[in-house]
């Protein structure tokens, strides 16, 4: 024995690949003569053999064929009794072997060596017979229960034997550690109708295992004839077996079948901010009101998580369910520093060591505030058709950023966002009056009632709360590969990522929100402008290309670009071709001056289909507007709010909170002053984003443009005077009362 390797005559090899014999072996020279199976003898030294890189035991051998596909064997794998057994069994093998219960002589228990175990006096052969004779006359119920009543001097052998090769557990009984797993009586032919069955019915609904052995005996039957069913095991062998290869199947059908799909099986190690971004929406568990005196309402609360700093870079509150649009000024909130706001502290401003916040509000226009802002690589989504649709494609590709939708029921591809929602459940929405709970199971007497925060003050919380909390809280659970025991938080990890590998302070343009709106692709009219969603827009930007096609080619050729606002439909923006500076081109239905509430693209649909209903054929869209101010104010005098259903004033409030978020965007758009003051100095503030704010405002607005509208239709009769009326009973005074008409006959035969 050299090593691991076998060379006693009759050993097998394999060297090179080829299986060899050993013929003979010279250990008193170190070479031995190996025998192949074609009669050639190849003599080598067993210096070569140990050193050969593809030299090793065959494993046609006895002792490596009797473990094959099986792993060693170890204590770990008996239970606390069978351990006991095999420390009893090893104190009589060693006992046998050396004298001594222990197995070392420098070292003997009480009485030892005893007279027919002395090693100095007596030899192996007779230490195995006397220990053998003392196993055979213990009591055969006591040597039953320690495992020894069939042990004699071959076994001592066999466990000798054994110990060296795998240690103590050597003594064990080989029963205790036969192989598990494995079904003789399942073969090929079951084997082939067990997954075939599978196969077939992971995609039908849930189904019985009763039904499932039905299945295979009716494809056992169908392909391999009546007969072939006798080779079938019975109905527990198969529950055993189908427990075995496809687990015990207590999961949901529809989780069962995600679960069958193949996977990469790559995992992405996450190492920098800004490397994976996750977003997802929710409803915010918390009842909200439109405005102080509107009505409790639902918001959705959409989330973007930084999966390396767990920092929450953006977030966005909707009356309705997100649309791409909303998703897209996510994804642009990202990109762009968050503005301190006018009750912020000293406290809530940039703190990231290395960057002073002065040179950061030089860049941005403004002081920003302590929140990470990144260009995102990859951004993690669910399958909601919001983040599958052809405008976020553009958007990825305008920002840079990859859009990797999670595996479909895989939470745990954006469980980082996921754990974030709960998190803000228990520290910061339990707290708040108005909060529903978890399901409709805990929730409360009357959360509506409890609403107090509008959803301008709900936003403001958030973000307060984001800034001075959130960002600064200690992850306990999540830590970084270089410090896993360290204490840390979202900005002390963005802080060592500055460190270790810089910053790249990249603030988009303003011009970055035109590019992520949805795009048209018309022709420009002579007359009326461009034509979106059934409404015409013109402006003076569209002066020099009024007769001219664009000379944009491929799919798209001869066609100008138009991006429209879906929050808004009452402007679209043009980017003129020569300059590419971004012009605004208004509806033409809008009045000269006065401004019309905003309205989305539904109200533009309604608008469009009461024209239809009406049977309308206007020229223009300056007659459409009498139909959309109809529209607009239907519902809006105060006398009629109580009187109205919650559907239509929820309407309303949409249009609202719609137009308000596309005025803030839009305005955060125009270009930004240079900042020259220090960093305690207050920014230049933009004008507030127009759009009303209540319900009177709302209401006055609407009246206004009425107004406005009726005053140009006066104007637009020019100088002609309407013709006065005549007064009441002239037609009497011109004729005389008592005189009859002629009858129309009588003057026909009157004239003939």
């Amino acid at each position: 024995m050299t090593g691991s390797l076998d060379l006693a005559p009759g050993a097998t090899l394999v060297l090179d690949g080829q299986e060899w014999t050993v013929e003979r072996a010279e250990p008193q020279f170190g070479r031995v003569v190996l025998l192949d199976g074609g009669g050639r003898r190849l003599p080598v030294t067993m210096r070569f053999l140990m050193n050969h890189p593809d030299c090793r035991a065959s494993s046609t051998a006895s002792e490596v064929a009797a473990g094959r596909g099986r792993q060693q064997p170890t204590l770990a794998d008996l239970t606390e009794h069978q351990r006991a057994v095999v420390d009893l069994r090893l104190a009589h093998l060693l006992e046998a072997e050396t004298g001594f219960r222990g197995g070392d002589p420098l070292r003997p228990g009480p009485g030892e060596p005893r007279p027919e175990f002395d090693p100095s006096v007596t030899t192996l052969t007779q230490r195995r017979l006397a220990k053998a004779a003392e196993l055979s006359a213990l009591d055969r119920e006591q040597a039953r229960l320690l495992g020894l009543d069939k042990a004699g001097y071959r076994t001592l052998i066999r466990w000798a034997a054994r110990r060296r090769q795998v240690g103590a557990v050597g003594c064990a009984d080989d029963r205790w550690l036969r192989p598990g797993g494995g079904h003789p009586s399942v073969n090929e032919l079951v084997r082939e109708a067990i997954f075939a069955v599978h196969a077939e019915t992971l995609h039908r609904s849930r189904m019985s295992l009763r039904a499932k052995e039905r299945l295979i005996h009716q494809y056992v039957r169908e392909l391999h004839g009546p007969d072939a069913t006798a080779q079938i095991p019975g109905y527990y062998t198969l529950r055993t077996v189908w427990a075995d290869w496809f687990g015990p199947g207590g999961g949901r059908q529809r989780y069962v079948r995600s679960a069958a799909k193949p996977t990469s099986g790559q995992h992405v190690v996450i190492h920098r901010p800004g490397q994976v971004v996750a977003m997802d929406t929710t409803i915010l568990p918390v009842k909200v009101r439109e405005t102080v005196f509107g009505d409790p309402v639902s918001v959705h609360l959409t989330l973007a998580l930084d999966v390396y700093t767990r920092s929450l870079v953006a977030f966005r509150l909707t009356l309705v369910s997100d649309s791409s649009v909303d998703v897209a000024m996510v994804l642009r909130d990202i990109m762009m520093p968050l503005p301190m706001r006018p009750d912020w502290g000293e406290d809530l401003e940039w703190p990231y060591p290395g960057l002073p916040a002065n040179v950061v509000a030089e860049f941005a226009g403004h002081r920003v505030a302590g929140l990470p802002f990144f260009a995102p690589e990859t951004v993690t989504t669910d399958h909601g058709s919001v983040y599958r649709n052809h405008h976020l494609v553009e958007v990825e590709r305008v920002i840079g950023a990859n859009i990797l939708p999670a595996r479909v029921l895989r939470p745990t591809d954006k469980q980082a966002v996921e754990r974030a929602f709960g998190s803000i459940r228990s520290l910061l929405f339990e707290h708040l009056l108005g909060y529903t709970g978890v399901d409709v199971y805990d929730r409360g007497a009357d959360p509506e009632a409890d609403a107090t925060l509008t959803i301008d003050a709900m936003e403001h919380l958030i973000a307060t709360w984001i800034v001075a909390v959130w960002q600064n809280r200690r992850l306990g659970e999540h830590a970084p590969s270089w410090d896993p025991a360290g204490d840390h938080s979202p900005n002390t990890l963005f802080a060592a990522a500055m460190n270790q590998g810089g910053f790249a302070m990249q603030i988009p343009s303003p011009e970055l929100y035109y590019q992520l709106l949805p795009a048209h692709h018309v022709g420009i009219h002579g007359q009326r402008g461009v034509k979106i969603r059934g409404l015409f827009y013109d402006g003076p930007a569209l002066e020099p290309y009024r007769h001219e096609k664009s000379v944009r080619g491929g799919r798209h050729k001869g066609k100008w670009q138009i991006r429209r606002d879906p929050r808004d439909a009452r402007t679209v923006f043009f980017q003129d071709p020569g300059t590419h500076a971004w012009h605004t081109l208004r509806w033409t239905g809008l009045p000269p001056e006065d401004e019309v509430p905003a309205f989305s693209d539904a109200r533009a649909r309604d608008l469009l289909a009461a024209a239809r209903e009406a049977g309308l054929k206007p020229r223009s869209d300056a007659e459409l507007l009498p139909l959309l101010l109809d529209l607009l104010g239907a519902h809006v005098p105060v006398e009629s709010w109580p009187t109205l259903a919650k559907t239509q004033r929820t309407e309303l409030a949409r249009d609202t909170t719609r137009g308000r978020a596309a005025a803030a965007d839009r305005s955060s758009a125009r270009p930004l002053r240079e900042v020259t003051a220090s960093r305690r100095s207050k920014p230049a503030t933009s004008p507030a984003p127009p759009g009303p704010a209540s319900w009177p405002e709302h209401s006055r607005t609407v009246e206004q443009a009425v107004d406005s509208d009726r005053r140009r239709r006066r104007e637009a009769l020019g100088d002609e005077s309407p013709a006065r009326p005549a007064r009441l009973g002239d037609s009497f005074r011109r004729g005389n009362l008592f005189l009859l008409a002629a009858d129309a006959a009588d003057t026909a035969e009157g004239d003939s």
